[in-house]
């Protein structure tokens, strides 16, 4: 089915206000190796998802979030990627937070929900492994 790679931190979904300034915070790299950050900016709402230990404590958030992305590169033109991964997740019961970019899809679980959905994956076809410059 698909190849998945996974990023080896927790992540939390942030919200901020929508006349928040762009969090200097959420763009910290401390640890010199690749980085996944989203932000989103609604009328309702900035959303930032980024490692939850660079969230500073003042700041909503949900945290203990697994991520992982379809590995490698995703055309426009294809239909249906993220239904598919989504459906057989949500037949096992395991809520996602979907973040798409111009390359891929990024799936972040809760981490109570990790095993399983690593052994869903896995049952559905699919190779998780961790992301290798991560």
């Amino acid at each position: 089915m698909f190849s998945f790679e996974y990023l080896p931190d927790r992540y939390a979904v942030c919200r901020l206000a929508p006349d928040a300034s762009l969090p200097q915070w959420a763009l910290q790299n401390d640890s010199g190796k690749q980085q996944f950050v989203s932000l989103n900016w609604t009328p309702d709402e900035l959303s930032v998802v980024c490692r939850e230990s660079i969230v500073p404590d003042h700041v909503e958030s949900e945290t203990d979030w697994r991520c992982m992305r379809v590995a490698g590169k995703l055309d426009f033109s294809l239909v249906g990627i993220l239904a598919r991964i989504t459906k057989c997740l949500a037949d096992a019961h395991i809520s996602v937070f979907a973040v798409s970019t111009f390359d891929t899809d990024y799936l972040l679980v809760k981490s109570s929900q990790w095993p399983q959905t690593l052994k869903t994956l896995s049952e559905a076809g699919c190779n998780v492994y961790p992301l290798e410059d991560g």
